[in-house]
Formats: structure tokens, C-alpha cells, sequence
């Protein structure tokens, strides 16, 4: 689904580099249960969005939302199916700190002329690096293609590491097992039913006014 992540640095730094090239390829197929499975019951993401994108053609069978500064909701192979809760990126020095992206920076937002792009330009808190996305739907196949930018904006940012985190929502749901597959479900406690009073202590009915009325809505 996200079939392209291209990550560069500026200034190019080795170490950034080879953690994101670690992190984003995928080498051989995981074998086993990853810990702390199946995890948290899986739910959708915020409805306010800063951008809703897809490609110019019908080849590609993907829609995707911006939010919070990061991917969002990418639906396919229809616009009802949502497989992605959200991806964004984690920013350490490997022992006093990790930035996660959708808490520990601002962000702005901005397109190209077509309106087929999403940029999105991340800066921290601290003012030590800016991550600088571009996000769009590739029209000659099923996926979202995401090039991201490291500016390190301090001397020490230049040796950070940058990691790729993907919340996913396969099917619309987090899956993991019987205990978190779907969405999550209320559970009501039966309430004792209530005795009917008796002749003697039923009080009247209290005296009921005309409900106001609500003014009409124009279309």
C-alpha cells in the first residue's frame, strides 16, 4: 500500500541515513508474535484533515488523508476501506530523548498548483531539525508515495537517528487475535428493573408545556 518511502538528510549524515534504510526495508518476512501482542484495539484516526488526496487517473485504487501533520487514512481498494490509522516518524540521539512527530513538533501544510501533492514541513520544539514530507498517490500503481527531507537545524541533529513508525488499520481494523479484531464494543450492564409504585404514593403526571419550536433551516 505505502509502496515508496524516500528519506534523505540535509546535510546527507551516514548514521540517519542507515537507520532509515534499516527501518523502512523489509528484508525477509518476520517470523513470530512481535512483543507486547496483539496490542491496543485499534480505532480511527481525527476526523479534521489537512489534506484529502488521490491520483489524476483510475489506475491507481488509492485515496489518503493528511492529519495532524502526518498519513493518515489511506483507503483502498475503496474509499470505505481504511488501512492505515497513521505513519509518522520518530526523531532520537539513541539515549536522552525520541521526538515522536505528531507530539513533539508543528507543522504547515501546502500543495502544488495541480493540487495533486500534500507538503508538509515539521519543525521541532526544540528547534534542532525540521522534517519536510511530500505526500502523493502514484498514478501508476495502488500506493502512496511519501518523500521526506531531514533538515538537521543544530550541530548536534546532524547525528540523529530517524525511524519510520506505521500504525496500521488492515481491513479496517487492528486485528491481533480474537481479543482486538474489530472495532472496540461497548458492553452494557443489565439494570435491575424498577418496581411500579404503588396507588397510594403515584404522584401525578407533571404538567407538560407545548416544545418550542426550532426555527426552519434553509437549504
Amino acid at each position: 500500500m505505502i509502496a515508496a518511502l524516500a528519506v534523505s538528510a540535509s546535510p546527507a549524515n551516514a548514521a540517519t541515513a542507515a537507520a532509515v534504510a534499516a527501518t523502512a526495508a523489509t528484508t525477509a518476512p518476520a517470523t513470530g508474535e512481535a512483543p507486547g501482542s496483539p496490542g491496543i484495539a485499534s480505532t480511527h484516526d481525527q476526523s479534521r484533515k489537512d489534506c484529502v488526496d488521490t491520483a489524476r487517473n483510475t489506475t491507481s485504487k488509492i485515496w489518503f488523508t493528511v492529519a495532524n501533520g502526518v498519513l493518515s487514512d489511506v483507503y483502498a481498494p475503496t474509499v470505505d476501506a481504511t488501512n492505515v490509522k497513521d505513519l509518522q516518524y520518530l526523531v532520537t540521539d539513541g539515549s536522552t530523548f525520541t521526538d515522536l512527530q505528531t507530539r513533539d513538533t508543528t507543522y504547515t501544510v501546502s500543495s502544488d498548483p495541480t493540487g495533486m501533492t500534500c507538503t508538509v514541513l515539521s519543525t521541532a520544539k526544540s528547534k534542532a531539525y525540521q522534517l519536510k514530507t511530500t505526500y502523493f498517490a502514484d498514478p501508476a500503481r495502488a500506493s502512496v508515495v511519501a518523500r521526506t527531507t531531514f533538515i538537521p537545524l543544530t550541530k548536534a541533529a546532524k547525528s540523529f537517528n530517524l525511524y519510520v513508525r506505521l500504525d496500521a488499520t488492515a481491513g479496517g481494523n487492528g486485528g491481533g487475535g480474537a481479543t482486538n479484531a474489530g472495532a472496540t464494543r461497548q458492553r452494557s450492564t443489565p439494570r435491575p428493573a424498577r418496581a411500579s409504585p404503588s396507588p397510594s404514593t403515584r404522584r401525578r403526571p407533571a404538567r407538560r408545556t407545548a416544545p418550542t419550536r426550532c426555527p426552519a433551516i434553509s437549504r
